[in-house]
């Protein structure tokens, strides 16, 4: 009796036990069914999302933290011709142009430290043909709130065919390029004859009063110099002559510029470090973009305003590399947002006629592009705007070695034959050579200087030409005075042309070449570097 009740109660463990395995055979069941149902309904809602993707105009792609792609929409396949399948997993930078592109470290920097970052970027496509887009990238964080992924955005900025009153403007600026030139070339035979009386008169003069006259003087001149190659810079495209700039010192004079001119109303701020780095570039474009920022800045502050320049070392990435930021920020009217993309075109001005050429921002841009750098914009209407510039840095705590005054070798009585057109100029310099200790012979054009050299050959040790003559200009001179003696040292100078690249001077022949109106200093420096030159 006893052993079948225990048989019964071990049957009744068991039925128990199957029932529960069947219980939580259909609660695994159901489990496994509404998780195959939601995965089900992720998937179709996610074929859905990539099903519209493909049907917008615009290239959506989405990279990860490391630059991998792993997504690309249709668009993306028009609008770069890889094809999906051909592009996932591989790195964003085959779109750009260099592997380590700058462009593309700014933007990765910002969006990872900002959440979102936007600009136009110039890309690839499969062909190699550029690609000009408009970029929108927002950063996109896991469960943890770490980033996970980017989100691109890319539409294609198409060119648009200029109306008449582009071309129009066009023409003219064009017109104006080519009498700029003539009136550059003739400006500075002008300031050159000035520019050499006040720096020798500077040796002569001992008094202090009459020295500060002469500071004055001289400053002024090569001001006026400046601003003509400025317009020559914008008017025809001319390369200016890159230098180690301090960038503190410009921002310095900037700040003096805009409290001796700007309302009083408008309230300077400035915040320079000490140990600002230094950029490698053309002082007068650098002073042109900041003259523009802060002008334009003025201008939106009518009624008066605060007006902020900071500047300060970034780094940007380790593989961005260094660059100084330079901050103009103002409290005025502010930039409405349909416009913000347009401020950079030429010609584009919100400034009633008359008072602006739309042309200010445009040559910034261009400015900035050539000296390897990029400008982000901030601005909201009625909030004012502020403008970010950055340029690649010299990483220096030292002086810069041109800042660094170097003494003047004196002549030995070397003979120089200068020849030039202009009476006022060999003269001039005539003087101003002579006060070096050095002989001078002048010409008053090409062929004079054949019949000189022909006679003095032996004794002359060095040319000094003007490239624009009448009867026989520069360039056929030097090639006759070759003739006569292939090893002869030739310093060309012009008004008009700018420092042409090493090529060029090598292949004409040249030993150096100097831009009216030029310093007494650069003048002997260029002198005593040709007769040290084997």
């Amino acid at each position: 009796m006893d052993n079948f009740f225990v048989i019964y109660q071990l049957k009744l463990i068991f039925c128990l036990a199957a029932c529960v395995n069947v219980i939580l055979l259909i609660f695994l069941c159901n489990i496994l069914w509404r998780y195959k149902i939601k995965n089900q309904q992720d998937e179709e809602r996610f074929n859905e999302q990539a099903a519209i993707l493909d049907v917008v105009n615009d290239a959506v792609l989405v990279i990860d933290i490391h630059q991998q792609i792993t997504f690309w929409n249709k668009g993306a396949e028009l609008l770069y011709g890889w094809k999906s399948e051909d592009i996932l997993a591989k790195n964003i930078t085959e779109l750009w142009y260099e592997q380590n592109s700058t462009q593309l470290q700014i933007a990765i920097s910002t969006v990872i430290n900002q959440g979102e970052w936007e600009g136009e970027l110039h890309q690839l496509n499969k062909n190699s043909d550029e690609l000009i887009v408009f970029s929108r990238w927002v950063l996109l964080r896991d469960e943890k709130n770490q980033p996970k992924s980017i989100a691109i955005v890319n539409t294609q900025v198409v060119t648009k065919k200029p109306s008449p009153a582009q071309l129009l403007r066009s023409q003219r600026l064009e017109s104006i390029g080519t009498l700029a030139s003539g009136i550059a070339h003739d400006l500075n035979n002008i300031l050159s004859p000035i520019l050499m009386a006040v720096q020798l008169l500077q040796m002569k003069s001992q008094d202090v009063q009459m020295q500060k006259v002469l500071n004055t003087l001289e400053s002024n001149v090569k001001r006026g110099a400046n601003l003509l190659k400025q317009v020559l810079s914008f008017a025809r495209g001319i390369e200016g002559k890159k230098t180690i700039v301090q960038v503190r010192q410009l921002i310095l004079e900037i700040e003096q510029i805009v409290q001796q001119t700007f309302p009083k109303s408008i309230i300077c701020q400035i915040n320079i470090p000490e140990n600002l780095w230094y950029v490698l570039g053309d002082v007068t474009q650098l002073h042109q973009i900041l003259m523009n920022l802060v002008i334009n800045a003025r201008d939106a502050m009518p009624h008066g305003g605060i007006l902020k320049i900071n500047a300060d070392n970034v780094v940007l990435s380790p593989q961005g590399g260094n660059y100084i930021s330079i901050c103009i920020e103002d409290t005025g009217s502010g930039i409405p947002a349909k416009i913000q993309k347009q401020i950079f075109e030429p010609f584009f001005s919100t400034k009633d006629v008359g008072k602006g050429t739309g042309l200010g921002l445009s040559t910034a841009m261009s400015i900035i592009d050539n000296h390897g750098g990029f400008i982000n914009v901030q601005s909201e209407a009625g909030k004012g705007s502020k403008f970010q510039v950055y340029l690649p840095a010299i990483v220096s705590n030292s002086q810069p070695v041109n800042c660094v005054e170097i003494e003047l070798a004196i002549g030995n009585e070397e003979l120089i034959l200068v020849v030039d057109d202009e009476a006022i100029i060999r003269e001039m310099t005539k003087l101003s050579l002579e006060a070096y200790n050095y002989k001078v012979l002048t010409a008053s054009d090409g062929k004079e200087a054949l019949s000189i050299y022909t006679q003095y050959q032996e004794q002359i040790s060095v040319v000094l030409l003007d490239m624009m003559m009448p009867l026989m200009d520069g360039a056929i001179a030097i090639h006759k005075l070759q003739k006569i003696n292939p090893q002869i040292k030739i310093i060309a100078m012009s008004g008009l042309l700018s420092q042409p690249d090493e090529s060029a001077i090598a292949n004409m022949g040249i030993k150096a070449f100097l831009s009216k109106p030029c310093t007494t200093k650069e003048l002997m420096q260029a002198i005593n570097a040709v007769h040290t030159d084997n």
